[in-house]
């Protein structure tokens, strides 16, 4: 693409990003403030760190659609580092950190993210999930407590919980009332599918309303605030007064064994959190574009030094908030500059505003942060993997824990190393050919430029980076062949790294494919279960639940095919609008007649990443058409999608038909084409019929009507609708 088209798209796009930024910043501000202040750093500190980023990362980062900030993994060394050291010194630290990150940036270390199995940096996030937890959970209930090690603070939470019904205190009260209001904000935000209540982040909710009640108890009860003031923000500079007090920073520990092992630290879990969560957003990227790593750890490392000398945190790449711009049409790296933009208007507009919110309601942000980093779910995914990635897990849990950060990670490393040797029986398969070229990769030129890549000996974390290099030598949109026969043991790193590739691939129009696993075995049948040259693959039964006996007496009654079975090959979605943003994970329970091309099917799949994700499932009609038709995507119209036009996205209305223009919501590429295709009968049609999503890719229809699964009563329906509409459109 030429210069003049790059910069046509992107003024074309700025509406958009300009949109996502201004969402992302609403998040962004209760974050920071509260991420900073669980640091025992002055709250503006949080704020600087995004600034910083999002100014810095914007202009010189190598990732897409990533947002910058500060980072939740950080809570916990950052909180040590300030109380050993002291916050001067701490500020020292940070900079360290970020010389050193920028240095790894240079040494072109983006691929030390490899070397880190997946179950142990599991439990290194649930580990400081339970950090955050353990310790601002306490704040929360107004029972502010002081323990030498995050277990006690875990283990005195059942006391506080005891502490509530206690209280006699009226400013402690309502303190502690603040925070349980905020935490089930936070719960309940997502179950509530309302697109309005929705546009307003839940972090967002929670400062606004905390606002809202100050006021009201100051104007119309003319009272005091009932909140006790040790439990108020307090602290938050204006914007004048930021840069006319800047911190001193001391540089005198240097010489330390505390300051470095911070440094370190902060370092370590400053590049894991940024690297994994480059790997996660790039996922989202519509465009599907790959991120270049080392120049993102260039920017970071660059953004954390300014950010420490200005007294802000270390600043990393965040999952929840670049989660949240992609869903929000977020398309390059302008939206991270505006989220800051936003911040700079937020403080200069409302810093005194700020000092309004309660302690505890922040706290209660992260508190729910922290559960959601430490969500007991993943110990059914991690178990469904594999037993032995249990025993990873929690290793890694307890010692970073009891001891550190880089400890636990580190003893992660060594069970997952001991484990494998133990499951092979041999420690020489490692020992010998670790170091050995294990990856032959060639082109097949005659047969449509496929790409063979042959893997022998083993392939675990600990190589694994040398067949990703061979892997991303080659075009998404072309063909590529993993064959694993000659190779005797898989770890579960490899198989979930190898299934993000066949995504990749397939959305970009190539082909991913892995062989050469048939003469082996896993413990369990998840995909990315770690496979071992073993004879005989373990069989599970499965027996239909009462919904599946309905649904097969319903495709019986309606001369349907049923097949209860899950399928995770669902590359005939990726070409509708609705899934470019969105991962599918698994369909079942189809319905199905292949003379007419005909699919109803439950379909699981998710929205962000991280600590934001969110799975969700439906029930969804899918028609093959004989001939091509315009694409287009057809919703019910109401206030969100008309504020939609602000940012960019453009109604297609019907000039002879206003009241179909008011009631849907009609998007395409080609709306000369589209208006053609809508008939008067068409449109009348969608006009004397229930609302549906309605998207055609050319090729195919999909329609669906809610995101949860389909009663029977409502699955009638759907096909009803879906072979009326067939019948027009063949028609």
């Amino acid at each position: 693409m030429s210069s003049k088209n790059n910069i046509a798209t992107f003024f074309k796009s700025l509406p958009k990003n300009i949109f996502s930024g201004f969402v992302v910043s609403l998040i962004a501000l209760p974050l920071g403030l509260g991420l900073a202040m669980a640091s025992d750093a002055p709250p503006i500190a949080g704020i600087i760190a995004a600034v910083v980023g999002g100014l810095i990362v914007s202009i010189l980062g190598g990732s897409n659609v990533t947002i910058s900030g500060p980072g939740n993994g950080l809570v916990g060394v950052l909180l040590v580092a300030i109380s050993t050291l002291g916050l001067e010194s701490a500020y020292a630290a940070i900079i360290c950190s970020g010389a050193l990150l920028l240095l790894l940036g240079f040494l072109r270390m983006g691929k030390l993210a490899d070397f880190f199995p997946n179950s142990a940096i599991q439990g290194m996030l649930a580990a400081i999930g339970l950090i955050i937890l353990g310790k601002q959970f306490h704040i929360m209930v107004a029972h502010k407590i002081k323990r030498d090690a995050t277990i006690d603070y875990l283990l005195e939470i059942p006391n506080a919980i005891t502490h509530l019904f206690h209280l006699e205190n009226r400013g402690l009260l309502y303190a502690a009332l603040a925070g349980i209001v905020s935490l089930l904000i936070m719960v309940f935000y997502s179950k509530i599918r309302n697109k309005y209540f929705q546009l307003v982040p839940a972090p967002m909710w929670i400062v606004m309303l905390s606002i809202s009640l100050s006021y009201y108890f100051e104007l119309v009860l003319d009272l005091p605030h009932p909140i006790a003031d040790e439990y108020m923000v307090s602290g938050i500079p204006s914007a004048d007064q930021i840069i006319s007090q800047l911190p001193s920073i001391d540089f005198s520990k240097t010489g330390t064994l505390s300051f470095w092992l911070s440094v370190v630290s902060l370092t370590l879990i400053a590049s894991i959190e940024s690297l994994l969560s480059i790997k996660a957003v790039d996922k989202l990227d519509v465009d599907k574009r790959r991120s270049n790593v080392n120049k993102d750890l260039k920017a970071l490392g660059l953004a954390t030094v300014a950010s420490g000398f200005l007294g802000g945190l270390n600043v990393v790449t965040v999952i929840a908030r670049s989660s949240v711009n992609v869903n929000n049409g977020g398309s390059n790296r302008s939206s991270n500059f505006f989220h800051a933009f936003f911040l700079v208007l937020f403080i200069v507009l409302f810093s005194t505003q700020l000092t309004r919110i309660p302690l505890p309601a922040l706290m209660a942000i992260l508190v729910y942060t922290g559960y959601k980093l430490a969500n007991p779910n993943q110990l059914i995914r991690i178990l469904r993997v594999g037993k032995e990635q249990l025993i990873i897990f929690f290793v890694t849990l307890f010692v970073t824990l009891l001891i550190g950060l880089i400890q636990g990670i580190l003893a992660g490393i060594f069970a997952t190393f001991i484990l494998h040797v133990l499951i092979n029986k041999s420690f020489r398969l490692f020992t010998k050919n670790v170091l050995k070229s294990n990856v032959l990769m060639y082109q097949e030129y005659d047969n449509n430029s496929n790409y063979f890549i042959s893997v022998k000996h083993f392939c675990s974390f600990l190589n694994f980076y040398k067949l990703k290099e061979k892997i991303n030598a080659v075009p998404e949109h072309l063909d590529v062949i993993v064959d694993f026969s000659m190779c005797k043991f898989v770890d579960d790193t490899v198989m979930e790294n190898l299934s993000n590739y066949q995504d990749s691939f397939s959305k970009k129009g190539g082909n991913f494919e892995i062989i050469g696993l048939d003469m082996h075995d896993s413990k369990t049948k998840h995909p990315f279960a770690l496979k071992q040259m073993l004879p005989v693959p373990n069989i599970i039964k499965k027996s239909l639940t009462r919904r599946q006996n309905s649904l097969e007496v319903f495709a019986k009654e309606f001369e349907l095919k049923y097949n209860a079975e899950k399928y995770k090959k669902l590359d005939f979605l990726d070409a509708f609008e609705f899934f470019k943003i969105k991962t599918t994970n698994f369909s079942n329970n189809h319905l199905f007649d292949e003379t007419c091309g005909v699919k109803i099917f439950d379909l699981e799949y998710s929205e962000g990443e991280g600590i934001v994700q969110k799975t969700i499932k439906s029930t969804m009609f899918y028609l093959d058409l004989k001939n091509n038709i315009p694409e287009f995507t057809l919703d019910k119209e109401g206030f969100l999608e008309k504020a939609y036009g602000f940012a960019g996205y453009s109604d297609i209305d019907m000039v002879k038909h206003p009241d179909f223009s008011n009631r849907f919501y009609l998007l395409g590429k080609k709306p000369n084409q589209i208006k053609a295709f809508f008939s008067n009968e068409l449109i009348h049609f969608f006009e004397s019929n229930p609302y549906y999503h309605v998207e055609s890719n050319k090729k195919s229809l999909l329609i669906f009507s809610k995101e949860r699964v389909a009663s029977l009563k409502e699955i009638k329906a759907l096909l009803y609708f879906g072979k009326q509409l067939r019948d027009l459109i063949e028609k």
